[in-house]
């Protein structure tokens, strides 16, 4: 799952982020490989029932320190977008994350994250947050069985077609 869910390159030594233009091809080469990340993950969870499925080799220490490190944490909320970007959210996601900076590749790279686990990927129902993030907030999901139904309504779809 974590070769698939992977999807850049490595950064060559020389590059100076600080220092380096915003150009706009970058920046859509970053959207399109959000998306192609998005629409991967929701194509997994359309073929497995997101409660049997393992994001990385580490989800139990992921899961294990989210609920250490935001213990009112709860996964069927809808995630204030706001209060996560504040901040004070800010400095405790980035905590959470750097502890998995040479654990987890490309553990910061910006990815698409559905607000709500009752959500489709829409416009108004998706934010752009690091890798890790993501990788906690559906780790969280799919032990609490909350993305079952992707896969459950792929099925009743199949079905449906099939008849």
């Amino acid at each position: 799952m974590e070769e698939i869910m992977k999807m850049s390159a490595p950064v060559p030594n020389n590059f100076d982020a600080e220092n380096a233009d915003n150009l706009e091809d970058i920046e859509k080469q970053f959207a399109v490989k959000a998306v192609q990340h998005l629409e991967t993950y929701w194509a997994i969870l359309q073929k497995v029932k997101g409660s049997l499925l393992r994001l990385t080799r580490m989800d139990n220490d992921i899961y294990e320190h989210l609920k250490t490190e935001f213990p009112d944490f709860d996964p069927a909320a809808t995630i204030n977008e706001n209060e996560m970007k504040s901040k004070a959210g800010k400095d405790r996601w980035r905590k959470f994350m750097m502890a998995y900076e040479k654990k987890v590749d490309d553990y910061n790279y910006g990815t698409m994250l559905r607000t709500s686990p009752k959500a489709e990927y829409e416009q108004d129902t998706t934010i752009f947050v690091p890798r890790m993030q993501f990788y906690a907030v559906e780790i969280a999901r799919n032990r609490a069985g909350l993305n079952d139904w992707i896969y459950e309504k792929a099925q009743a779809g199949k079905k449906a077609s099939s008849t």
